[in-house]
């Protein structure tokens, strides 16, 4: 069964819908820089400057009836029919429609009555706004006259307080007209730097400015009352509901076109500029409209976005027997990098931009899907993301994307995010050789001098974890690891609740967790072969000797037979463990014990995902534990509180499926990766997407697991860390294409069948031309390796011997 709403043209690195009534909407993120918008195949989302909780310039409304409830709109009145080309939020029935979701834009296309309308969705580079170029084209035999509304509702910049300060927000709202731009000032009159500008490159024949009278107050959006009345009410709003709404009225001949844009401008000006508290200085604005009139200079404007792109992807492209981790690795998969680094976890459909900033741990992860593409962007954020450690080694969980600080409400308690801080760094350095970046002065976010360097934090990190410990001498768990959910140190006193017995009385905070003693073991090998490449060999063996010792600990008390304990409570009782009746298996504590090391002397790597295979993989992919939690564990936490199979609670929760598929390719089993890879992809679902329901371009949070109600459909698409890490299972796992302090090492995994693969990869300023061949059908192994043509021992590229351009044959064997 094909997808029935829309299907890839590749060539084009496109996603064409061609149905507006998607199962969810189906989202695109526009912007790289400090610009950025979300647009819905119906021109549904919002936009903001760096921070979608205290730039917010236009509104959105989460959880509403019908989603998706307001975003870019425009609103055509032909004769006695109004429609939108989004076809929402009208919903008048099109002759035709078609939204292209490209990377970092969306074009939607659409016909009513032998009018059709274009709108092409962009933010240009380096420039902090978005423009839609608007194209109306009369197909018909006769003459056309319409009118055409423009629709945007401004937040009052602070989203929180925009949605819940009414008391306030319906008095201070304060616009300004001048010609074609409609300007909102709100905060201005504080002396703030910045306003936003809604302007149209034609001239205007009216405007609205009062959400009360254009839409009306007992109207919803879906019939505004000025658009139903065919003429605008020329109104300047005082408070209550700011907007901006132009007005045109346009006349076509059979057969022709008419080209315009809107421009939607978060416009600063610096502190001399100021004319008066209430009044604006336009002059920066004035010289955006004045550039973008001429729509020469849109249509440039969108050639460098798409230039852009080019000269981003082209580091990494891969071309396998699959057109789906083509597709995927080439394309989409990178794409989704670019929004987790920009936004982490805070603004998509699912995340507000209101409740979560950029998270520490999420952001260290999403480096690790973006570091080849923009160097400079990745090392300036491995520097944030350290300031907002304190000195005592934990973390701010999140911070403030604008002001760069930590955000109290949330704080620390995780025990795991300090060690994600190694990775990212130690990734970026061995892709880029800077090893300049450790002695950078970053501070702590509760020590006023910044004498620590970077690497003092990544051996903070280290230190840390060390010295605390259990009293399995396991790393403690605090508030949490990496799941959110999993709370440990919850205490109850019930007296027959599963996983304690009456002695259970009084408790410390000992929970311990082992999915952390995984990453602590990953991120000393990481830190080790850094120490070697800055020839610092003794701290290299400090280093050894700490994996060592946390080894034994997880081979000693860690192994339940035939898998890996996920933790240890409160209680010191083992949880992921045959003893329980529920929860008896868990993923994350096997994916991350095998890539660092664990199991592989004695067999129990194997062993252990054997079992994730036998216990947690389904068609959808690995359900993140099994049995489900049938009722609430107080003493388990948020972990118990999901229905079962969603969440956290044995849903497929997508993030750690990667870790499976890269200790399954660590162990040279390509064959069973790629099954797990095909399980979760996205792109893959399109013949069940009426159940999948999510974009089938874009990964999701989650996947409702088999004990779920509605299993195979998916949740919370967007932000979340499955982006980065199953590029690295493209890159880096399949196609084993890894880059190293002093070389390129060769280490593809693939599946038996695949005859060959080829991979362009740039690194360090050089290309190389990459083809690995399978003749004798094995999974993993360098049999030989030639560079232009010259043998090379082992498995690593030497940089030092590379050309600017470089052949590169690997045989498997």
């Amino acid at each position: 069964m094909s997808n029935p709403y829309g299907h890839f043209e590749d060539p084009n690195r496109e996603y064409v819908i061609t149905r507006p009534d998607t199962p969810l909407p189906w989202l695109n993120f526009l912007g790289q820089d400090e610009y950025f918008a979300l647009n819905t195949n119906t021109g549904g989302g919002y936009s903001f400057y760096k921070d979608a909780r205290l730039r917010r310039l236009t509104r959105y409304r989460y959880n509403e009836m019908p989603y998706d409830n307001n975003g870019r709109y425009l609103f055509i009145k032909d004769g006695d029919t109004v429609w939108n080309p989004g076809w929402k939020p009208v919903k008048t029935e099109l002759d035709s429609y078609e939204c292209r979701h490209g990377l970092g834009y969306s074009r939607i296309t659409s016909s009513k009555n032998g009018l059709e309308a274009s709108v092409l969705i962009f933010v240009p580079p380096e420039e902090n706004l978005e423009i839609w170029q608007t194209t109306l084209t009369n197909n018909s035999d006769a003459p056309k006259t319409f009118k055409l509304f423009s629709f945007v509702e401004f937040c009052l910049y602070d989203a929180q307080n925009d949605s819940t300060n009414f008391q306030r927000t319906y008095s201070i709202g304060e616009v300004e007209i001048e010609k074609n731009a409609i300007f909102h000032k709100t905060e201005y009159r504080e002396r703030r730097d910045h306003y936003t500008m809604f302007a149209s490159t034609r001239d205007i024949d009216g405007y609205d400015t009062s959400r009360d009278d254009f839409v009306g107050v007992h109207n919803g959006i879906h019939e505004p009352k000025a658009v139903l009345a065919g003429q605008p009410n020329n109104t300047q709003a005082f408070g209550w509901n700011p907007i901006g709404s132009h007005y045109h009225e346009i006349t076509l001949q059979p057969g022709e076109s008419t080209k315009h844009s809107y421009i939607l401008a978060y416009v600063t000006v610096s502190g001399e500029k100021y004319i008066a508290p209430h009044v604006i200085n336009k002059e920066p604005a004035n010289a955006i409209l004045d550039k973008y009139s001429d729509e020469s200079a849109v249509d440039e404007a969108f050639a460098k976005l798409n230039g852009l792109w080019d000269d981003q992807l082209s580091t990494f492209q891969v071309e396998t027997p699959c057109p789906i981790m083509n597709r995927m690795g080439n394309a989409w998969n990178q794409a989704q990098c670019m929004a987790t680094f920009n936004l982490s976890r805070s603004a998509s459909l699912f995340e507000s931009g209101i409740g979560r900033g950029m998270g520490y741990r999420d952001s260290n992860q999403d480096l690790l899907g973006f570091v080849h593409m923009v160097p400079d962007k990745a090392r300036q954020r491995i520097l944030d993301i350290s300031a907002t450690q304190m000195s005592s080694g934990l973390c701010f969980h999140q911070y403030q994307p604008l002001t760069k600080k930590g955000n109290d409400e949330i704080g620390g308690g995780f025990m795991d995010d300090h060690l994600w801080l190694i990775l990212s760094t130690t990734a970026y350095i061995r892709e880029t050789g800077d090893v300049g970046i450790l002695d950078e002065k970053v501070g702590y976010a509760d020590v006023e001098e910044k004498t620590a360097t970077l690497l003092d934090h990544l051996e903070l990190s280290i230190r840390y974890t060390l010295e605390n410990r259990g009293p399995h001498n396991l790393p403690l768990i605090g508030h949490a690891d990496w799941n959110d959910c999993l709370n440990l140190n919850c205490f109850s006193t019930e007296p027959n609740e599963s996983f304690q017995t009456a002695s259970h009385n009084t408790a410390e905070e000992v929970a311990e967790s082992l999915m952390i003693a995984g990453l602590f073991l990953k991120a000393c090998l990481d830190l080790q072969g850094l120490y070697k490449f800055i020839g610092a060999d003794a701290k290299a063996e400090e280093t050894a000797a700490a994996h060592a010792e946390m080894l034994e600990a997880v081979e000693t008390q860690g192994w339940d037979g035939d898998w890996y304990l996920r933790a240890f409570d409160t209680y010191k009782e083992p949880i992921g463990s045959h003893k329980n009746e529920e929860g008896k298996i868990y993923i994350e504590s096997q994916g991350w014990l095998v890539m660092g090391g664990a199991g592989a002397d004695n067999g129990r790597a194997e062993k252990t995902l054997d079992a994730v295979h036998e216990h947690l993989y389904t068609e959808d992919g690995c359900v993140l534990q099994q049995p489900p939690y049938q009722t609430y564990h107080l003493h388990l936490g948020e972990v118990s509180s999901y229905p079962p199979g969603y969440k956290e609670n044995a849903g497929i929760f997508c993030h750690n499926n990667p870790w499976i598929h890269l200790a399954l390719m660590q162990l040279g089993n390509g064959d069973r990766a790629y099954e797990y890879y095909l399980s979760v992809c996205p792109a893959a679902k399109e013949d069940k997407i009426e159940t999948y329901r999510g974009e089938p371009y874009m990964y999701s949070q989650m996947i409702a697991g088999k004990d779920a109600a509605t299993p195979g459909e998916a949740k919370n698409a967007g932000l979340t860390g499955t982006a980065a890490w199953t590029f690295l299972t493209i890159s880096q796992g399949f196609a084993g294409i890894k880059p190293d302090y002093e070389g390129l090492q060769i280490d593809p995994c693939v599946p038996t069948a695949w005859p060959e693969l080829k991979v362009t990869r740039k690194f360090r300023g050089k290309t190389f031309n990459i083809t690995v061949q399978n003749p004798e059908g094995k999974s993993k192994g360098i049999k030989s390796l030639t560079v232009n043509g010259q043998a090379v021992e082992g498995d690593t590229i030497p940089l030092s011997s590379a050309a600017e351009e470089n052949e590169v044959v690997a045989v498997i064997g």
